[in-house]
């Protein structure tokens, strides 16, 4: 490989190989437990920490977190975490399968069809141009060795993509039946309810329509109110008796120091603790108010939550039109307790399309407008061509090795960097778009970063990439301009190498380090001191980052499997790091806030069928750029097959990942009555939707800290 290559599998390999056994070190602090061990901290599990806090081995590197990582089951990932913490491991999982056989048959048999299609010229040996079909002859009978090559890797994808998506299915009924006593399978969500023109209120209107429509099956409704400023009050009452809590216990560490110069402080703080202290009451008793009745009937919403005394009725109710006016009586399935958007529950179902339709034009914004330092990072790889648009580049040369380093590891960097950013904004974007459910809030930002990396990271660093070697090609030699284009993705097979490494190794590297934690966890300490226990740095799982980031990894890999084979062995590296780094800290780090039993893999399932189609799409111009009509014509029976694979697919699968069916909502209600459950999971069920600011204040400030501000 050329030295640029050389230079960023060092960087990156050496990142790696101090990242790794730091991590391993830091983990074995304890002090460093809310960063490393945040979850089971949060749940007061005993910690696996040397009992010698002198122990030598604390401070040795180990690969005792790597081997745990193997062990676990994957029923111990469901058991714990969850059937969606497993959709992310299984797709680690599926890039070890699929690109492990595609590295053995590319690497045995199209690596040496590439390399010995044509004489290497110019004694240019083992560059990456050599391995690729671009040193393919125009013509060349080899090329039915790729076309063979992709009917392998379609086939052996959709084989792979079929049988994960019967074994996710089945694991999600397994779950659905387990999680039976969810409230959500006693409750709908019912949107757009009329207004009582008697009572001036909707609340009686859904009980009165609900109890004729369903005499058998309705129970109990909750209704949704404005409570902006409730829960604004809540929220400052939560934060004042934090500060009462703080005062107290530095009040307290400074009487046992019995330190008599200290007297004045400490008198000064006590008065401040009873200050806050009538402020926080007098919030208290506006919170009552606030609660009351009366108060609550001006600020009602259109929104109910109504639940029914069996799954099979709550089914049957969220599935129906129940008004000739379809923007009446909107019924749909709850979301999880946990998982309700109370925010979106204050927007109108009538303009959720302009509240869509606003995020699709930022979003697309934001796609448009990435695409400058995405350009300026291939102008960056392409330093030759930079040195012709910009001459001081050439100031470069002047340190031996860093041009090495600009145009190999630097282009890869800077694009991380940048889209690291992406995934937070599109996220904040989904939870504008109007969605009742974080969950899909959460699948919608996954969509949209998805399609922003394919559209930037992928399409626009090859199209920029080859067009600065294109713009003087097609000045000096307009005949050329095919054949150019045909090498065109070829050309960037160096560049994508660089951004798996760069992803996987870097990547992984600091996502098990942390560092943005332990920095603030540092200053953090340096700010308060000693004084209390450090809570557990909790954070939900980020699937909008890791399922969009990992499958742009496999649509990669995918394009260019049989473009250039050499890229799949680093793929291998790159899924069995991601595997054992997210077991990690899927066990240790972060915490799964909802459970929707599986519903990522049909997304995820698109998007690699999305992949394979792209690759056939790209063999058909490679193959007809290079003079091989038959091949190209021979590939398009294989893409109407792709297609409906996935129809089928869509058909088979798909309606049992989006519907609660009402066989199995029977099934659960006559398991129930036979161990007389049914009654008490459907009462439980109407409490668990009580909106947050609507959940009795139960908080006295001389209490221990312990207690609540609002309890359920």
């Amino acid at each position: 490989m050329p030295l640029n290559s050389s230079a960023y599998q060092a960087i990156n390999i050496g990142l790696a190989l101090v990242t790794l056994p730091l991590f391993s070190v830091l983990k074995k602090q304890p002090s460093n437990a809310p960063i490393y061990y945040a979850r089971p901290l949060s749940r007061r599990h005993h910690l696996p920490f040397d009992d010698s806090s002198s122990s030598l081995n604390r401070f040795l590197p180990s690969l005792a977190w790597l081997s745990r990582a193997f062990r676990v089951t994957e029923d111990e990932i469901v058991q714990d975490h969850g059937l969606d913490a497993l959709v992310i491991i299984r797709l680690f999982k599926f890039g070890i399968k699929f690109f492990t056989v595609c590295s053995l048959v590319g690497l045995v048999v199209l690596l040496p069809t590439n390399y010995g299609a044509q004489e290497v010229q110019n004694g240019s040996y083992f560059t990456m141009d050599s391995f690729t079909i671009s040193n393919v002859k125009r013509g060349s009978n080899r090329l039915w060795v790729h076309f063979a090559f992709l009917c392998f890797i379609s086939l052996y994808g959709m084989y792979l993509l079929y049988k994960e998506y019967n074994e996710i299915l089945i694991r999600r009924i397994w779950q659905i039946q387990k999680l039976k006593h969810r409230p959500d399978q006693f409750t709908i969500v019912v949107r757009e309810i009329p207004l009582c023109i008697e009572h001036k209120a909707r609340d009686c209107c859904v009980d009165h329509f609900f109890s004729k429509h369903y005499p058998n099956t309705y129970y109990s409704y909750q209704m949704v109110y404005n409570t902006e400023d409730l829960e604004e009050s809540v929220s400052q009452a939560k934060s004042l008796a934090r500060k009462i809590e703080d005062l107290t216990e530095s009040s307290m560490a400074k009487r046992r120091k019995n330190k008599l110069s200290l007297l004045g402080l400490l008198h000064q703080e006590t008065s401040k603790a009873a200050f806050l202290e009538e402020k926080l009451q007098a919030l208290c008793h506006r919170i009552h108010q606030l609660q009351c009745k009366d108060t609550l009937q001006k600020k009602e919403l259109p929104v109910a939550f109504v639940t029914f005394k069996s799954r099979s009725g709550a089914a049957a109710a969220a599935h129906l039109q129940h008004h000739s006016h379809p923007l009446l009586w909107i019924t749909e399935l709850a979301p999880e307790p946990r998982d309700v958007s109370w925010r979106n529950m204050r927007v109108s179902y009538r303009v959720v399309p302009l509240y869509k339709l606003g995020v699709l034009i930022a979003a697309s914004l934001l796609t448009v407008f990435f695409a400058i330092p995405v350009t300026a990072v291939q102008g960056i790889a392409k330093y030759e061509k930079l040195k012709q648009w910009f001459p001081p580049a050439r100031a470069v040369q002047l340190i031996p090795g860093l041009s090495s380093i600009v145009t190999g590891y630097l282009p890869s960097a800077v694009l991380k960097g940048f889209i690291y950013i992406v995934p937070l904004t599109m996220f904040a974007m989904a939870k504008i778009a109007g969605c009742i459910a974080r969950s899909k809030e959460e699948i919608k930002a996954c969509n949209m970063v998805f399609y922003f990396l394919v559209g930037n990271v992928f399409f626009w660093s090859v199209l920029s990439g080859s067009l600065l070697d294109l713009i003087g090609q097609f000045i000096s030699h307009p005949k050329n301009v095919p054949s150019q284009l045909a090498g065109a993705v070829s050309a960037q097979a160096d560049f994508f190498v660089t951004y798996i490494l760069t992803d996987g190794l870097s990547g992984f590297s600091l996502e098990l380090l942390q560092p943005g934690m332990l920095i603030w966890d540092i200053l953090k300490s340096c700010v308060h001191g000693c004084q209390r226990e450090t809570s557990p740095y909790l954070y939900s799982l980020p699937y909008f980052r890791i399922i969009p980031l990992v499958s742009l990894s496999v649509l990669i890999g995918i394009v260019y499997a049989v473009v250039a084979p050499l890229l799949l062995p680093f793929l291998i590296l790159y899924f069995c790091l991601g595997y054992v780094v997210y077991v990690n800290q899927i066990r240790d780090v972060y915490e799964t806030t909802y459970e929707t039993c599986g519903q990522y893999w049909p997304y995820i399932h698109h998007y690699i069928l999305l992949a394979i189609i792209l690759m056939q799409i790209t063999m058909v111009g490679l193959f007809g750029l290079k003079l091989k009509p038959a091949a190209s014509i021979s590939t398009i029976p294989l893409i109407l097959f792709t297609w409906m694979f996935n129809e089928y697919c869509k058909m088979r699968f798909l309606p049992s990942f989006h519907h609660y069916t009402l066989q199995d909502a029977a099934e659960n209600d006559e398991l129930d009555e036979k161990c007389g459950l049914l009654e008490l999971h459907y009462e439980n069920a109407i409490n668990a939707y009580c909106p947050p600011g609507l959940r009795p204040v139960n908080f006295m400030a001389s209490e221990s800290s312990s207690t609540p501000l609002v309890s359920s």
